[in-house]
């Protein structure tokens, strides 16, 4: 009996290391920009930008995607000093090999219609979105802001490696990389001819600016650091610094009505990294109180279902404020969770998200390529059962 259910469990562990391995693309290997250094386009510690690059094939050979990583930011001197001790502060820390899972993935199976594209992730080494633009190095602390030249870099790197005569071109990104997607998504379409087709995706990156829990505007506290410490200012949109603080222009409510380029928006309304650091951040929580929480939504009592309800609501605020545009595409769905276009369980699969009954890599899809439109917002939690929503093991790990 013993052994038969030994035998059970090896079987059980290589049929889901198969259905990982399957489901996972290949493993691409990592290039770093070298010749950036010289032009001082570098990572915070002063090492040279990187990106992984599984090329395209067959018909997707002029096909470019662009995925650019998230990791939050550091807004001040002390914040940044710690992150450049990390890959999200030195290509030096960053493993040589990442597997392209989701949107990047290279199975058509698992990703219809980009699979054969030039699938391309960008590391993010900077903590400013790619914006960051002081010209003077701290001898104390050693410390680059140059998100803006690292984004000008890798770019100019790929246009050379035949990016410039790409026929379709998508410029996405999760968390602060869809944030990085909607603040550059006008610029990335400028670097290509007339003749591209050029969209950008935001996949959970439209971060709003609201009160947290305890009323204080913690998130617009932050982004004013942020930009005033990487020198960010002069690389937001000049139409909304030229209105207001440039704090506030970091916030995609106040500029993405603004991009001209289609733009897609991947969003959920209960983003758990919104509700973990924009709604209840420690700082706001200092008992606690919302720690169980934000752990697992099914933890929460229902006065903190009511004031999530409540986030939800200035989300969508936030979101319709953009505007009617035949040529947006959203995806919002009331689920738990915070990226969802590299997560392969959430991207394309059998049990994936559904909105409309339709999975987010379709939905994407059908978009891109104007088969049809999808503007999609989902009814109040708890009312799609097809959501994964996402459970926190430890209350102190990284959020992002």
């Amino acid at each position: 009996m013993l052994d038969t259910t030994r035998s059970c469990l090896w079987l059980w562990l290589l049929v889901l290391g198969l259905l990982l391995f399957t489901t996972n693309g290949a493993y691409v290997p990592i290039t770093y920009v070298q010749s950036a250094v010289a032009k001082g386009a570098v990572c915070l510690d002063g090492s040279p930008p990187a990106y992984h690059w599984d090329k395209g094939y067959g018909t997707g050979i002029n096909s470019w995607l662009i995925q650019l990583e998230g990791g939050g930011w550091c807004n001040n001197v002390s914040s940044c000093l710690v992150r450049k001790n990390t890959h999200l502060g030195s290509s030096k820390r960053m493993v040589k090999q990442i597997p392209f899972s989701g949107i990047l993935n290279n199975k058509r199976i698992f990703n219809p219609d980009f699979y054969n594209w030039n699938r391309i992730k960008v590391r993010y080494c900077d903590g400013s979105s790619f914006t960051g633009d002081v010209a003077a190095v701290n001898r104390v602390t050693n410390l680059h802001f140059r998100g803006a030249s690292v984004w000008l870099a890798v770019m100019e790197d790929l246009l050379s490696k035949g990016m410039r005569n790409a026929e379709n071109a998508i410029l996405s990104g999760c968390s602060a990389g869809g944030l990085a997607s909607i603040l550059h998504c006008d610029s990335f379409r400028a670097l290509l001819p007339m003749g591209t087709k050029v969209k950008c995706i935001s996949d959970a990156g439209y971060f709003i600016n609201t009160r947290d829990v305890s009323g204080g505007h913690y998130i617009q506290t932050f982004f004013d650091q942020l930009v005033a410490t990487h020198g960010s200012a002069k690389n937001l949109l000049p139409s909304c610094t030229s209105r207001m603080k440039p704090g506030l222009c970091f916030f995609p409510q106040y500029i993405a009505q603004q991009i001209r380029t289609p733009l897609f928006i991947i969003n959920a309304a209960y983003d758990s990294w919104q509700i973990r650091n924009i709604l209840a951040p420690g700082i706001a929580d200092p008992h606690g109180h919302w720690e169980s929480c934000k752990l697992d939504i099914k933890n929460c009592l229902p006065s903190q279902i009511k004031v999530m309800q409540d986030f939800r609501l200035q989300f969508l605020v936030a979101l319709l404020r953009l505007g009617k545009s035949a040529s947006r595409g959203m995806f919002i769905d009331s689920c738990f969770a915070h990226c969802q276009t590299e997560m392969q369980e959430l991207w394309f699969m059998q049990d994936s998200p559904l909105l409309n009954k339709t999975k987010i890599g379709k939905a994407v899809g059908d978009w891109f390529y104007d088969k049809k439109p999808f503007q999609k917002i989902d009814c109040a939690y708890p009312c799609n059962p097809t959501c994964h929503n996402r459970v926190y093991d430890d209350p102190h790990a990284p959020h992002s």
